[in-house]
């Protein structure tokens, strides 16, 4: 396959930046996005010009590091999967490829394609834990008997990787999706219960001042959530906000 990239280059979080052109051939459909970008970079450095600087670890679609906004798509144009995860053969011979960073004031660019997305740690930093002891006193698991529906949904909400696509999809660069998917994760468990009041203030107070927008129910993030988190749990979070707000 051989393609044109205009990727996104900038040389720090001082630099304006600007959109570069990369003719590249040989692609294989096979290969995945990151893959391809490897190839790129391999061919730069050959040629004495600097890497495209990206995010990326684990490249099976745990960790969230591959945060990239492909032709206006985060994560690219399949559905349920992250960069890492996605293949050149959703693409055709001869296309265009537009590689951009995920955009939001509380995710400013490092270089390239790299965001710092640090803003998502101190939100969790702020309630995104429990104080029952779970480790050196294991109890058995049916001790508290909890509810199938209850424990599949928290799971649901547990799988966020915190990759940030609902943010860069969000016409306002609106977190709540995640930060809703990390107080559900807990408020529907009995170990959460004994901060849940003090976490869903916490967190949202924590989103706020980061800079994240308001949320409009658009959708658009669920649609592009790699995990599929569900817009319930933004619903949950508001009951939770409520609630906790009428006991504070």
């Amino acid at each position: 396959m051989k393609l044109t990239l205009k990727i996104w280059r900038q040389k720090n979080a001082q630099d304006k930046g600007g959109i570069v052109d990369y003719p590249i051939d040989g692609i294989e459909p096979d290969m995945s996005f990151l893959e391809m970008l490897d190839v790129l970079n391999e061919q730069l450095i050959n040629k004495g010009e600097e890497p495209v600087a990206f995010d990326h670890d684990c490249r099976e679609g745990i960790c969230g590091m591959c945060s990239l906004f492909i032709n206006g798509e985060a994560h690219g144009p399949d559905r349920g999967v992250t960069t890492c995860q996605l293949h050149m053969r959703m693409f055709k011979d001869g296309d265009t490829i537009f590689i951009e960073p995920f955009r939001a004031k509380a995710f400013p660019v490092i270089k390239d394609l790299v965001v710092d997305r640090s803003s998502f740690d101190r939100i969790q930093h702020a309630g995104g834990f429990v104080s029952v002891n779970t480790s050196g006193n294991t109890i058995d698991a049916n001790t508290i008997p909890i509810n199938k529906h209850d424990a599949d949904k928290s799971f649901d909400a547990a799988a966020c990787i915190g990759c940030g696509a609902c943010v860069a999809t969000c016409k306002n660069s609106s977190a709540m999706l995640f930060v809703a998917a990390k107080v559900s994760q807990y408020a529907l468990l009995p170990q959460g219960k004994i901060e849940a009041v003090d976490r869903v203030l916490n967190m949202v107070h924590q989103m706020d001042h980061e800079g994240f927008g308001n949320c409009t129910n658009t959708g658009a993030c669920e649609v592009e959530c790699p995990k599929g988190i569900s817009l319930e749990n933004i619903a949950r979070m508001n009951r939770e906000y409520l609630s906790a707000s009428l006991k504070g």
